[in-house]
């Protein structure tokens, strides 16, 4: 764990539109690129760090998207009067911020995987893209679902490893099937050794309820976003009921086996 001085090497704002999640507005998503080797050497698919984002009280948690040499990529939905992300998404290159991290632990893959299949619900492509970019260098094959709610929210496929299989889901119909993500997972399930996934909790719970059916019991690692306060297992707000008792989404996670955690009990 580093706390670093990052320098903004760029921002980019990906293509898309204005949409609507969870009762709020979402204006853009963009992408962070920053200089901090000492995090770049250590972390590891499914990691995060916590960014000081201006004037807010408490650094806001963010998984590391890809690394590239010394630099990391940040991925993040901007929320319409949302503070953080307004002011990290608004830093220009050869800006300075405070970054703490690598944090948690990580995506595991098993000995006897060759085969991998990557759930993505809307902003969770964001922790998959270097699973996905790690898993490639390591010889697994890779199969990628995303959906988002139109094809603005789809991912840039040339952002992605060019040897990756990618299908998509949009709510509306305009881009790839319509329909949520999770109708992907018939047409791909047969051929997964693992699957990994990161989305809204609503879809891991309806995961959880068909895991037998619907991932035919296969393992499958989802990795959780929940409102954190430190972000190093200090002030304990970040606590989820499983079934090895309660544990600490920033410390124990943000990776769990989706089948130990209790869903129930998070009030979805």
């Amino acid at each position: 764990m580093n706390q670093v001085k990052a320098t903004v090497v760029a921002t980019t704002v990906l293509p898309g539109s204005r949409y609507r999640s969870q009762g709020r507005t979402i204006s853009h998503i963009s992408l962070l690129l920053l200089k901090c080797p000492e995090i770049a050497r250590e972390a590891k698919p499914g990691q995060f760090v916590t960014i000081k984002c201006g004037e807010t009280l408490l650094p806001r948690p963010f998984s590391v998207h890809w690394v590239q040499g010394d630099n990391i990529a940040i991925l993040f939905s901007v929320w319409e009067g949302g503070q953080g992300t307004t002011w990290l998404a608004s830093r220009k290159a050869k800006d300075k911020i405070d970054v703490l991290g690598p944090l948690g632990n990580g995506f595991s893959i098993m000995p006897e995987a060759k085969n991998l299949l990557l759930i993505a619900g809307g902003i969770g492509i964001a922790p998959l893209a270097f699973l996905a970019q790690k898993a490639i260098e390591n010889n697994y094959r890779v199969t990628l679902l995303e959906g988002g709610h139109s094809s603005g929210q789809v991912y840039p496929k040339n952002l992605l490893p060019p040897v990756i299989n990618t299908a998509v889901a949009t709510e509306n119909g305009s881009a790839g099937k319509k329909g949520r993500v999770t109708d992907l997972i018939p047409e791909y399930i047969n051929g997964a050794d693992q699957i990994f996934s990161c989305g809204p909790m609503s879809m891991y719970k309806d995961m959880c309820r068909q895991s037998g059916t619907l991932l035919k019991g296969k393992p499958t690692q989802v990795s959780l976003e929940v409102v954190m306060g430190c972000g190093r297992g200090i002030c304990y707000g970040c606590t989820v009921k499983t079934k090895q008792g309660l544990k600490e989404v920033c410390t124990d996670g943000p990776v769990f086996e989706l089948n130990d955690v209790l869903w129930d009990e998070l009030g979805l």
